[in-house]
């Protein structure tokens, strides 16, 4: 049976990513929606939507994420992370769509000193991670049929991301300041992408909240020094330490997730972050 599945906020990493993949994909119906053609804010746009379609799956990719301005503006990424998806979610429970919504790592503190687990206990300190949280409680409340997938780091050939910023940047300077302190996963679209693709292929209907995102941890500052040395770009780069940060109240300091649970229950694979990064530059490269 070919499985109509909906990718909400299609332009972004890693929309682009799921509709670059979809072309290799004879055995589901992809419908991609963007901003424009579907506001999510709106509650009877949405059911109606849903109502109209009649889909096996909804793949939720859209998010308000950019940190800093969530601290200015928290109104608005609560509007898109929280009060946006609570509508998606009671849209896929009135019609019995399954939902696989993409949240963060920043839902976590950043205070532990190992991978954190899905079972740890959820402490954001940052507007973004907050309205996150308050997304993920929106769908455990009202959907039973969900699967929660927590990454980190994204990056890809599309959109703005670290990979591209720090690339860019080594064309316009000759020495860079990146924060050494942060530790995280880098998580490579791609690699997501192939693992949502899979999990809705085995349709196995294990629910609940997973954690993904590329195995190895770094920093930023390892990060960028990686992506360079790839390239075989000779820029200075110096690393930022701890106390000279005036963020670092607002980014969690350690936010590597474990990923054991979804690699068991779906038998995803999980490249490693160096592995990846090499594939996406010479992507870039073509």
């Amino acid at each position: 049976m070919r499985f109509n599945i909906l990718v909400i906020g299609a332009k972004g990493q890693l929309g682009e990513t799921i509709r670059r993949m979809a072309t290799e994909e004879q055995e589901f119906i992809f419908h991609f929606v963007t901003k424009a053609e579907l506001d999510i804010t709106n509650e009877d746009i949405i059911h109606e939507f849903f109502k109209e379609n009649k889909f096996r799956y909804c793949i939720n990719c859209a998010a308000y994420t950019n940190v800093k301005e969530a601290e200015k503006y928290p109104k608005l990424a609560y509007e898109i992370n929280a009060e946006a998806t609570k509508t998606i979610a009671n849209a896929c429970k009135t019609n019995n769509t399954i939902l696989i919504h993409i949240s963060t790592d920043y839902v976590f503190n950043g205070e532990s000193k190992k991978p954190y687990l899905e079972t740890d206990i959820t402490d954001p300190i940052n507007e973004y991670g907050k309205s996150k949280l308050k997304g993920e409680l929106y769908i455990q409340e009202i959907l039973e049929n969900h699967i929660i997938i927590r990454t980190s780091w994204l990056y890809s050939e599309y959109g703005n991301n670290f990979v591209k910023t720090m690339l860019k940047l080594a064309d316009e300077k000759e020495e860079l300041n990146v924060v050494d302190y942060q530790i995280g996963s880098p998580t490579y679209t791609g690699d997501l992408a192939k693992a949502i693709i899979k999990i809705i292929s085995l349709d196995k209907q294990e629910f609940g909240v997973y954690n993904y995102c590329n195995s190895g941890q770094t920093s930023w500052y390892n990060f960028a020094k990686t992506i360079f040395r790839i390239k075989n770009l000779k820029l200075k780069i110096n690393p930022v330490e701890f106390e000279s940060s005036l963020e670092i109240l607002k980014r969690p300091v350690f936010s590597v997730l474990d990923y054991t649970k979804i690699k068991k229950t779906f038998s995803v694979e999980i490249p490693y972050w160096k592995d990846s990064l090499k594939i996406m530059i010479s992507n870039l490269d073509r």
